[in-house]
């Protein structure tokens, strides 16, 4: 499945009340040429369903659930639903899973073993009457073994908040082959402290979550950082903010770095889609 070199992830692509409007940015944006549209999974809801408005509005791009929790939709659902997508709209459709945390898994009455589980939905999705074939589905992984198991048994891994240098690492973990599709939070903004003030405010709840927060010590930030939503150090480095021409070379350090694409989150005021930040940054999509 070509998923092309960059994408546009949007939570406001499933929460914007306005169907309407959703399908008209959708067809908008794959006008752009972006070459996925990714959604995010939000806890649950009908992801499938949100998947495909965007694979309606569209002709070509493909679109990828970025990602769903093992613990809220069943491998059988998410098998039938991937399975009638692909019939009706062609091989378009990349599921990514991820393992979500240990509330989530106690919320569902499991047991938080996230290789164990996320190995056992792999194979109920094998299992499936309409099988997910593994090019046609990613692993959200920012460990080591999630990230082995991600190349072995998926298209590739799908990292949350991470450097290019921590790009880099996960290329050597998954080998040549496997796609590597970072997410990459942007701001469309000059002003380094209206930019930083805008990322942190998005960043801060996601900072404060252990198995991020966990994550970003891995990469080599402290607990300093991590506090008080985030120090500058650590904002400048998980968020590419500023114009154009330093978002791109954002972008272009993960690709450098081993990525195959880049899903780009333009992180606006929260007050409805951000069009504006989706046109400026148009001339990236490739």
């Amino acid at each position: 499945m070509d998923i092309g070199t960059t994408g546009i992830w949007s939570p406001e692509l499933r929460l914007h009340p306005d169907p309407v409007e959703i399908h008209e940015a959708a067809a908008e944006l794959g006008r752009h040429g972006w070459g996925a549209l990714w959604i995010p999974g939000l806890g649950g809801g009908d992801i499938l369903g949100d998947a495909e408005r965007l694979l309606r509005a569209t002709d070509e791009t493909a679109v990828v659930t970025g990602v769903l929790s093992i613990w809220r939709h069943s491998a059988t659902d998410m098998a039938a639903g991937h399975a009638r997508l692909s019939k009706e709209y062609g091989r378009r459709i990349l599921l990514g899973l991820g393992v979500s945390d240990a509330a989530a898994a106690r919320q569902a009455g499991g047991t938080y073993r996230p290789l164990a589980a996320l190995n056992a939905y792999l194979d109920q999705l094998d299992e499936a009457a309409s099988g997910v074939p593994a090019g046609e589905r990613l692993v959200a992984a920012m460990g080591p073994k999630l990230t082995e198991l991600a190349g072995r048994r998926s298209a590739g891994t799908h990292p949350f908040l991470v450097t290019p240098e921590s790009t880099a690492g996960a290329r050597e973990l998954l080998g040549p082959a496997p796609l590597l599709a970072p997410y990459q939070a942007v701001v469309v903004d000059e002003d380094p402290d209206r930019a930083r003030a805008t990322a942190r405010g998005f960043l801060a709840p996601f900072i404060g979550m252990g198995h991020y927060a966990a994550s970003l010590q891995r990469q080599g930030f402290t607990a300093d950082d991590l506090a008080h939503g985030g120090s500058d150090r650590l904002i400048d480095a998980v968020v590419a903010w500023g114009g154009l021409d330093a978002i791109d070379a954002r972008i272009r350090a993960h690709l450098d770095a081993g990525a195959t694409h880049v899903a780009i989150h333009a992180i606006g005021d929260g007050q409805g889609l951000p069009l504006d930040q989706w046109r400026a940054l148009a001339p990236l999509a490739r």
